[in-house]
């Protein structure tokens, strides 16, 4: 699991930029869209819509707006809810490795969206399976603490989970993530909460296999550059890197 608490740590400092800017909305709306769509429109019968559902309430996003959602997605609310889950891949300097999650009604704009957003932050659009070989696709568990570990080692045995690392979610709160494989994610999600965890989000994650370490703060712009562009296109729902760097370097770029 080498690599994902570097990129947890950057994905959490960058998320306190990214909620400012209002593209959280719309990003999980699709999510529900997506969710409900593909299952019953039904939290309670389908575990992907709750946790979207979830995660949009953590946001506080309006319920109107998460019941329109629903809506659309079940195909009650008129309009079209195609949207294609589609993943790209691509490098950014220094042969980083940047898998790209997008959900899209329209795979053409969307390739050439990110093949401008590449091209102007010094990346490039590669091939499918280019870089997807890096990446491990893992179910996470997001706890908020305090964490007795010794409880948390036994939920994850109970649970089938392959392995948790302890997380500061903010200056002030301990956590801690759990892995699991992805078609465990939900007994993982339930064994937890059933323990007495609280679970502040249950997703799909790209966990680096190997990671690039980026060492001057030149490079470390560059990449949060490319990164925060390609994150800012409509079509796009999530982006993973392969690259760390410390947490001095991380903070020294973000003020």
């Amino acid at each position: 699991m080498a690599g994902h608490s570097k990129w947890a740590n950057i994905k959490r400092q960058k998320a306190r930029v990214d909620a400012v800017k209002g593209k959280v909305f719309a990003r999980i709306s699709r999510e529900i869209i997506v969710a409900a769509r593909s299952g019953v429109p039904d939290p309670a019968g389908n575990f992907q819509l709750r946790t979207a559902i979830e995660k949009a309430k953590a946001a506080s996003i309006p319920n109107e707006n998460i019941e329109r959602a629903i809506a659309k997605g079940a195909g009650l609310a008129g309009g079209s809810s195609e949207l294609e889950a589609i993943r790209y891949e691509g490098y950014g300097i220094g042969g980083v490795a940047i898998l790209i999650e997008a959900l899209t009604d329209n795979r053409n704009r969307t390739a050439a969206d990110l093949r401008e957003a590449f091209s102007k932050k010094g990346g490039n659009l590669g091939e499918t399976g280019c870089v997807g070989w890096m990446f491990d696709h893992k179910g996470v568990c997001t706890v908020r603490g305090p964490i007795d570990e010794e409880q948390l080692f036994e939920a994850s045995l109970e649970a089938e989970a392959e392995s948790y690392d302890l997380i500061s979610i903010d200056e002030d709160t301990e956590g801690a993530e759990v892995f699991t494989s992805v078609p465990n994610l939900e007994k993982l999600a339930d064994v937890l909460k059933q323990t007495g965890f609280a679970v502040l989000q249950s997703e799909t994650r790209w966990i680096p296999s190997n990671t690039v370490e980026i060492d001057t703060p030149e490079k470390a712009r560059s990449l949060l550059k490319l990164m925060d562009a390609l994150e800012d296109l409509d079509d796009v729902q999530s982006v993973t890197a392969n690259f760390e760097m410390t947490d001095e370097l991380m903070s020294s770029i973000m003020i």
